[in-house]
């Protein structure tokens, strides 16, 4: 089943701004994160120095806002990349609730990073840290939709298939002809949210599927 969003009500379940889970993802692992505060420290060292030089002149108060703004980059860095995401799927112009269920169910193992690291020769090699995904194959009453992956932890084991399932569908096209994207999806049976990213505002998510859904049903 699907129901179609009304106007504006796209924009109030995907905010423009970075939520709080939504900033936490973003700030990556310790390794990301240990990187922002070097290239923060580092350019904000050598901005306020640099302001502290040309004080008197025409580019001093520049440099000092510069320096400032470098060592806020751990802070702004993951709320400007939260809202480029969640402009990814506010920018398509046809959105609506999903209701099915989960039809299959698949793992696999991705590599969730790599980084060179020496080895007892002295030689570089490459390691890769891998994870297990899970993939849920959803569909409704009309045939199969589409898949939502997410890093698997011992709580997904209770995902089976004929679970229900509800999530945001999104296309290029009014009709729904061709789905384009999937947001983060919610099961209800479960009280379990699962996806790779947390593109919605979940507690008014979830109300809103009460209040529509159920009405669709009613009709």
């Amino acid at each position: 089943m699907m129901v179609p969003l009304r106007p504006g009500e796209l924009q109030r379940l995907i905010p423009a701004v970075a939520t709080g889970s939504q900033f936490r993802f973003s700030l990556g692992s310790p390794q990301k994160i240990l990187q922002r505060v070097m290239i923060a420290t580092i350019g904000g060292v050598i901005s306020l120095l640099i302001s502290q030089s040309q004080m008197s002149g025409r580019w001093g108060p520049f440099w000092l806002i510069a320096g400032v703004v470098f060592l806020l980059y751990v802070l702004w860095g993951p709320v400007i990349q939260a809202g480029r995401r969640n402009a990814t799927l506010r920018r398509y112009p046809a959105a609506a609730l999903f209701k099915g269920e989960v039809a299959n169910i698949v793992t696999q193992e991705r590599v969730s990073n790599r980084y060179e690291q020496a080895d007892s020769r002295g030689k570089l090699q490459i390691v890769e840290n891998r994870c297990t995904w899970m993939l849920l194959e959803i569909e409704d009453e009309e045939g199969y939709l589409g898949k939502v992956a997410f890093p698997m932890n011992k709580k997904h084991q209770l995902i089976h298939p004929g679970t229900a399932i509800q999530c945001l569908v999104l296309s290029e096209r009014r009709d729904f002809s061709r789905v384009a994207a999937l947001s983060d999806a919610w099961l209800p049976g479960l009280r379990m949210w699962v996806g790779e990213y947390p593109f919605l505002l979940r507690p008014a998510f979830e109300e809103l599927c009460q209040l529509r859904l159920a009405h669709q049903v009613e009709n």
